[in-house]
């Protein structure tokens, strides 16, 4: 069986050498070893040694605990930042080389017609069931704040809150998503603005054409495959880091901190089912796919998404997953994977609306139609823009809120369930990006099938050859 799995792999390698999915050599040895099942393990391990070194058992002192957690946790960071230090140039390189490869200006229109329609359409569906929800479950009312003020430090950081869905300021918000200086955005971790400027210089090298367009596309592939090593890298120690950091996260919190809160930790999740059937709904009917087949798929993503609380850091292994579980052409998945873990937050947008009008309801506030209308709007607005990166979830809340009147102060009473629930957020994120690539495989035309772009690249890559290697050495 190991013989086999390896002569897969090398005849997988000659096919394709220059897609995302098949110059991760140490991502596709690694899921041939069974990755979800480790990182499985490693999440319920690290559940179990922090609730036993947290404040719900008591195991040992509070002091005592921080510090074991934060030595655990060290992988963990190591896998982060390993991740992070590629994710730029990951996406930037993803993103061009998808809308260049295109081969066709008119087919790109329509493939971003369909991808702009369905990210804001889904969006839409997640922030009405998040409200929906906290409209008639009421979470809020179970909750005594008096009694809650504990659970989390009241504190916040500074926010630099938003003025919301004012149309005095919508001009300066407009030009504001442009980057006028791209690599202070990516300094700065500026997505949404980097984004933007990748699908500019995408849709330029598309009309350039020519050799030097041709050279640019060359240096950029080789960029990916240096990225792709560093994943690969990154990957070998993912279950540790999952561990680790889980285990930092329950020694911090405690398992009290979701028992107090279960009336909104109990509709969230309720939300979040409810979304991943609408995901699943949307693939057998817009993607005539089977559900279960997309679920089973989905997984090795799901699981990665959920420890990593990262969208951006798991895009490598959902591209893979799209591909080769999934069966979407490399086209598409590169093409609506790295924008679609920049713009698709369909589990952030679910979170905001129903945590705006949890809140509203613990104030004792009833928010009028008008109200909800704008938070449906401003949660679309938000959750767009929101990076793909952990723990700036709390802070786009916090815009969110004073865009509906409530309190931004009431954020922390949910301070200490927020970073768990933001794993499934970034769940459901994942699960929706990789829900689009099967619908735009499914519904968006193209002149060359999966097979024929696979012997495409075969081709490219044996002249490639011929001509004397890579671009970088050559």
């Amino acid at each position: 069986m190991a013989e086999l799995e390896e002569r897969i792999s090398r005849a997988l390698e000659q096919l394709h050498p220059r897609n995302l999915k098949h110059n991760a050599r140490y991502l596709q040895r690694l899921v041939t070893r069974r990755l979800w099942a480790q990182i499985l393990a490693g999440m319920v391990a690290g559940i179990g040694v922090g609730v036993a070194l947290g404040p719900s058992v008591g195991w040992v002192s509070a002091r005592t605990g921080q510090v074991v957690g934060d030595w655990l946790a060290l992988p963990g960071m190591l896998f982060l930042s390993l991740i992070q230090m590629i994710v730029i140039p990951l996406v930037v390189t993803a993103i061009i080389r998808g809308f260049a490869a295109s081969n066709d200006a008119e087919q790109l229109r329509k493939n971003g017609l369909w991808l702009g329609g369905y990210f804001v359409i889904t969006t839409l569906l997640a922030t009405s069931i998040g409200i929906g929800l906290a409209l008639l479950l009421r979470p809020g009312t179970y909750i005594d704040r008096s009694s809650m003020s504990a659970a989390a430090p009241p504190v916040l950081p500074p926010v630099d809150a938003s003025p919301g869905v004012s149309l005095s300021e919508l001009p300066k918000n407009v030009i504001s998503i442009f980057p006028t200086n791209p690599l202070h955005s990516m300094v700065e971790g500026q997505m949404l603005q980097i984004v933007l400027f990748s699908v500019v210089i995408g849709v330029a090298l598309l009309n350039l054409g020519g050799p030097s367009a041709k050279l640019i596309l060359e240096l950029l592939g080789s960029i990916q495959e240096l990225t792709m090593k560093i994943v690969g890298w990154a990957m070998r120690i993912a279950p540790l880091a999952v561990f680790g950091l889980l285990a930092r996260q329950m020694v911090t919190t405690g398992a009290g901190a979701l028992v107090g809160l279960a009336a909104y930790v109990g509709t969230f999740l309720l939300g979040m089912v409810l979304l991943g059937v609408v995901y699943s709904i949307i693939v057998r009917v817009l993607g005539d796919g089977k559900p279960g087949r997309f679920l089973r798929g989905a997984r090795d993503a799901q699981l990665l998404a959920f420890s990593t609380d990262s969208s951006a850091a798991t895009m490598p292994v959902t591209i893979r997953v799209a591909e080769e579980e999934l069966g979407v052409r490399p086209s598409v998945s590169q093409f609506v994977i790295p924008i679609g873990a920049s713009v698709n937050m369909g589990g952030s947008a679910l979170y905001q609306g129903l945590a705006t009008v949890f809140m509203a309801q613990i104030y004792g506030m009833d928010l009028p139609l008008a109200a909800l209308l704008a938070l449906v709007v401003t949660s679309l607005g938000a959750s767009i823009g929101t990076p793909a990166t952990p723990g700036v979830g709390i802070v786009v809340l916090a815009t969110v809120l004073t865009s509906a009147g409530v309190p931004v102060a009431g954020i922390g009473l949910i301070l200490g369930v927020d970073q768990i629930l933001e794993r499934f957020r970034t769940v459901l994120n994942v699960t929706g990006d990789l829900a689009a690539c099967t619908v735009m495989d499914k519904r968006v035309s193209s002149h060359t099938s999966r097979q024929q772009e696979l012997d495409a690249v075969r081709d490219r890559e044996a002249r490639r050859q011929e001509q004397g290697g890579d671009v970088l050495t050559s």
